[in-house]
């Protein structure tokens, strides 16, 4: 009798890459092929290019924090809106496997983490979009900005506290990231 042997799929692809990642290992595409036994091509077709599916990563990371964040922020408005910034972003300055991944490679983690084409900040912008719209539509805030460039300026002004340290050179501080907090709470029209 012979063995099964079983054929990768597309989330063993992404699984694989996603432990690479947590534990600090460099996701290199063709070796991430000859591991499952695949194609270089077939990878591709799968992850799209390294980029891509580390936007894939990173997001995996992002999407479960946001929604804690969401179920656990209590209130409404703009303390509702500030919670959950604080929340994720907080999370996200004590990450160690971020910060591994910066320290590591600080121009690539960079055009990963905030180039607007990147996986992650257009999704994170989005998802603050309709953070944003939710409110409004319950009528618990008024911005007096445009919800779209809103969202954008509060994530920008996250990445600015979160990479710091290859932006400016400076650590990212929980002090500095408080500072953002406040801003979020002005952009919203809150009183500080």
């Amino acid at each position: 009798m012979t063995e099964k042997t079983t054929k990768a799929t597309p989330a063993d692809a992404f699984r694989r890459a996603r432990s690479m990642w947590l534990n600090g290992e460099r996701i290199h595409l063709a070796s991430l092929s000859a591991e499952l036994n695949i194609g270089r091509a077939t990878l591709f077709r799968w992850v799209g290019n390294k980029d891509l599916l580390l936007g894939e990563v990173l997001w995996s990371f992002y999407e479960p924090l946001r929604l804690e964040a969401l179920s656990t922020t209590p209130g409404q408005g703009v303390d509702f809106v500030v919670g959950v910034y604080r929340h994720i972003n907080s999370n996200l300055l004590h990450s160690e496997p971020l910060r591994r991944f910066i320290r590591e490679d600080p121009e690539y983690a960079l055009k990963i983490l905030t180039s607007s084409q990147s996986t992650i900040h257009s999704r994170a912008v989005e998802a603050n979009i309709r953070t944003l719209q939710d409110q409004v539509a319950s009528g618990h805030i008024s911005p007096p900005l445009n919800v779209n460039s809103l969202s954008y300026f509060m994530v920008r002004l996250a990445e600015s506290c979160l990479y710091s340290d290859i932006i400016n050179g400076r650590e990212p501080r929980d002090e500095e990231l408080e500072d953002a907090c406040i801003a979020v709470r002005i952009l919203l029209g809150g009183q500080v």
